[in-house]
């Protein structure tokens, strides 16, 4: 059986999942054009949950893919958090904020047994995870209503995990990637390479199905992942300034700029690897700095300043989320971009 009919969707073509740049509208429509839409549920509370994925079922009969990340909720840390406070004082000085009035907050909850009650009437026939996979008793839950399980990989040794403890297929994240990087059995940076490099390895490690993703953006990158033994392809950026998606003027306008050319990781946004357009923050901090607090923990202390500076029309503390190839960028129907890639097939 091919990966096509596995997911039940026409196109071997998966829209990713990103967290605070969509919602069920970008999701809805993928889906009726052919791909897999996809609803991120990392920033979603249980209630919103079901009320996204009632205007999904509403909207369309076709396969969705609900995502959510598998992190370990960090213990407490005051020190950390007062060096971080302690590092983003001199901009909240700048914008007249009172950095002791920030709020604590998780930014982003991991799967759990709450968020696994919310979907399970809906049956969601894809559900995918990042940063590993549940604990087994949930993924237990998730594979009884027949739902198949997707995780993402960055290395040959990922990979090998989640084809061993229970991923039905593997999204291959090359270092192009726009967002968290789903690295989960290691924080070293140095072990993530491109997906041209990757994808071939991976495919010769483990045997389940496989999901290019990273730097795919037109019918070239779609072929060329197929040749190097993809089933499938994800794609994140190329959707990210159609109508359907939700961010920010100030996003979009970076990804159609020069800006978008410069990407980087960073962690100051939450705390883990994420590639985004290279900001203010990012230049004066460092994209990576020993005072950022562990995930999920950097986000709430950067919200106020990234309120002010948007307020002013800047994005100098938003995290502009991108992968390495923004180039097809373009404000068109996501339907538009399904049918271009496709061409690639």
């Amino acid at each position: 059986m091919s990966l096509n009919d596995t997911l039940g969707m026409a196109l071997p073509i998966l829209q990713a999942p990103m967290a605070g740049a969509q919602g069920s509208e970008l999701a809805v429509a993928v889906a009726r054009a052919g791909g897999l839409g996809a609803l991120p549920c990392a920033m979603l509370s249980p209630l919103a949950m079901a009320k996204e994925l009632t205007v999904i079922r509403s909207a369309t009969s076709a396969p969705i893919n609900i995502n959510f990340f598998c992190h370990a909720p960090p213990e407490p840390d005051p020190a950390a958090m007062a060096r971080w406070h302690e590092a983003l004082a001199p901009w909240y000085a700048e914008f007249g904020l009172d950095i002791d009035a920030v709020p604590e907050g998780p930014g982003r909850r991991p799967f759990d047994a709450a968020a696994c009650d919310a979907i399970e009437p809906f049956r969601p026939e894809v559900v995918s995870f990042h940063f590993g996979l549940p604990e087994a008793a949930l993924l237990e839950r998730v594979k009884g209503w027949g739902a198949v399980v997707l995780s993402s990989a960055t290395t040959v040794a990922e990979a090998e995990w989640l084809a061993d403890n229970g991923a039905d297929a593997i999204i291959v994240q090359g270092l192009e990637a726009g967002g968290h990087r789903g690295m989960f059995l290691t924080d070293e940076l140095t072990t993530q390479v491109g997906s041209f490099a990757l994808l071939p390895q991976v495919r010769a490690a483990v045997g389940v199905p496989l999901i290019a993703a990273g730097g795919i953006a037109d019918a070239r990158g779609v072929a060329a992942a197929r040749a190097l033994g993809a089933d499938a392809v994800q794609v994140g950026t190329a959707f990210l300034c159609c109508p359907e998606s939700s961010i920010s003027a100030i996003h979009r306008r970076a990804l159609m700029s020069e800006a978008a050319r410069h990407t980087a990781l960073t962690h100051l946004y939450s705390g883990r690897p994420a590639r985004g357009i290279v900001t203010r923050l990012m230049r004066e901090l460092g994209p990576m700095s020993d005072t950022a607090p562990a995930f999920p923990l950097a986000t709430a202390a950067i919200a106020p300043l990234r309120a002010a500076a948007e307020a002013l029309g800047l994005g100098d503390f938003s995290p502009l989320w991108a992968g390495q190839n923004a180039s097809r960028c373009r404000e068109v129907p996501a339907a538009q971009v399904i049918a271009e890639l496709a061409k690639g097939l």
